[in-house]
């Protein structure tokens, strides 16, 4: 059962470093073929058209719901029962009639979109096809005829990818971008920039592994765009001469620099807030700590719990 409130929301590496979803705003009937460093990916769409970069948010919410579960000691498996109002809110959504039947619609793509790919996840290597869901069903409706609870079964792929833990956390501003392309570069700058100082990337080479069917020109001015509007959350782009673009994290924090927790000190903020998702909430006090001009911390472990019994009490 998705009931982890405020999740933090989580995504796949292999989904975000390989195009596997449209991002065409219509329906998209075209057989999309993938291959890089030789990972090779072909995606079939149903009669209703290829799974969108939108739809794949339900599938984020999954798996921050089963990776959150599976840091507070839950049991999990690859049926997931949600509430679909519990989705449209976390996913930045309106939850109007039209909001509903625009998610059954998603589910309909998810379930129609098959995949064919040698790609690994959790340290095989298996070519195998899949649906990026296995089945949906809705379990019961609310007054009104709208959807309450949805279960889903995911394909042994992506539950795979879970239980590996092979996923990362995205801002929580994801899910304000509204343009496709968007969504589809940050996700790239988080697999592949992540923390570093800086990484470099051809127009080419984020024209092939967006999955975008734009010409190169058109491309680049959309790149162009989204350097001049800079709103992509936690990174910078910027143009480079040879037809490059640079991303740069835009905390000035790296990796390194980042307090270091124990187990123990995670185990006893499982233990303060049970069912709550501790590296959320690490990261929350993280960001509370760098906010506050990073000071000297004679005990990450113990100022960080303090954080979280303050949490408690207020709560």
């Amino acid at each position: 059962m998705c009931d982890i409130f405020d999740a933090a929301p989580k995504d796949d590496m292999g989904s975000m470093e390989h195009p596997m979803f449209s991002l065409s705003t219509r329906p998209d009937r075209r057989i999309l073929s993938y291959e890089h460093n030789g990972t090779r990916i072909e995606v079939t769409p149903s009669v209703k058209g290829l799974a969108t970069i939108h739809d794949k948010d339900i599938l984020i919410y999954c798996i921050s719901q089963l990776m959150a579960a599976l840091n507070a000691g839950r049991a999990i498996s690859r049926q997931v029962t949600l509430r679909a109002h519990d989705l449209l809110v976390a996913t930045n959504r309106e939850t109007s009639g039209d909001a509903y039947r625009r998610l059954r619609e998603a589910f309909e793509r998810l379930a129609g979109t098959r995949i064919t790919t040698n790609m690994e996840t959790g340290g095989q290597e298996v070519t195998t096809g899949f649906g990026l869901i296995e089945t949906w069903q809705i379990t019961r409706k609310a007054r009104g005829g709208r959807m309450a609870s949805v279960t889903v079964v995911l394909s042994e792929w992506l539950y795979r990818a879970v239980l590996s833990k092979s996923v990362l956390t995205l801002s929580r501003d994801y899910f304000r971008l509204r343009k496709p392309l968007e969504r589809r570069i940050y996700e790239l700058a988080r697999k592949h920039c992540g923390k570093q100082p800086a990484w470099r990337a051809s127009v080419d080479t984020l024209l092939k592994k967006s999955g975008s069917a734009s010409p190169r020109r058109v491309f680049r001015a959309m790149l162009r765009e989204m350097i001049a509007a800079n709103h992509l959350p936690d990174y910078h782009l910027s143009e480079e001469p040879g037809d490059m673009i640079r991303v740069t994290p835009r905390s000035a924090v790296v990796e390194a620099e980042r307090p270091h927790l124990s187990p123990d000190a995670l185990d006893e903020a499982r233990r303060l807030v049970p069912g709550a998702d501790v590296h959320a909430l690490a990261a929350e006090w993280e960001h509370y700590w760098r906010s506050s001009g990073r000071p000297v911390l004679r005990s990450a472990d113990r100022t960080f719990l303090g954080f979280v019994r303050r949490r408690v009490e207020g709560a």
